[in-house]
């Protein structure tokens, strides 16, 4: 029993990976924020803080500086988090963890991004993205809370990444 919930989890995260949070429709084999050149390899050079890298995107009229920025750094969060958890399913397929082991873990990843995602609502300067990724990180956190985070991730967790691309990429 304990191998399905493992596996059921590995086949969410790697759902949400596959849906992607990031909108630049880049895909190479370089490590997540590895400069790449023209040909998709990676150059060598350090890559820029998401965070504050002004060169990256030029703000529309009506959004604040630092948006494009925050929503950057706030997928790349979900991508990690979601890489960290898809290895961590994996480790407990393989070590034949208990349904509660895999959830106890769980629950510390989770709890761990919720925390790191609140700490780019902080530096969100417009109100409205400051709100979107504080609700992420209020669902994030009730994922951690839940009885089964790992039922949690099949079915609130996938619907994150597309509402961050539909509502934070504006």
């Amino acid at each position: 029993m304990h191998r399905s919930s493992a596996t059921a989890l590995t086949l969410a995260v790697l759902a949400v990976l596959v849906t992607g949070c990031s909108d630049d429709g880049s895909d190479t084999d370089a490590a997540p924020g590895t400069p790449t050149s023209a040909a998709g390899a990676p150059t060598g050079e350090a890559p820029p803080d998401p965070v504050t890298s002004t060169a990256a995107t030029t703000p529309t009229a009506g959004t604040a500086a630092n948006t494009a920025q925050v929503c950057r750094a706030v997928d790349q969060l979900i991508i990690d988090g979601s890489r960290q958890i898809t290895a961590d399913s994996a480790d407990a397929t393989r070590e034949e963890l208990t349904p509660e082991q895999l959830n106890g873990k769980l629950k510390g990843r989770l709890s761990r991004l919720a925390d790191d995602v609140r700490e780019q609502a902080r530096k969100a300067k417009e109100a409205r993205i400051k709100k979107l990724v504080n609700e992420t990180a209020t669902k994030i956190e009730a994922g951690a809370a839940a009885k089964s985070p790992a039922s949690w991730m099949g079915t609130d967790f996938v619907d994150i990444p597309p509402r961050l691309t539909r509502d934070c990429h504006v």
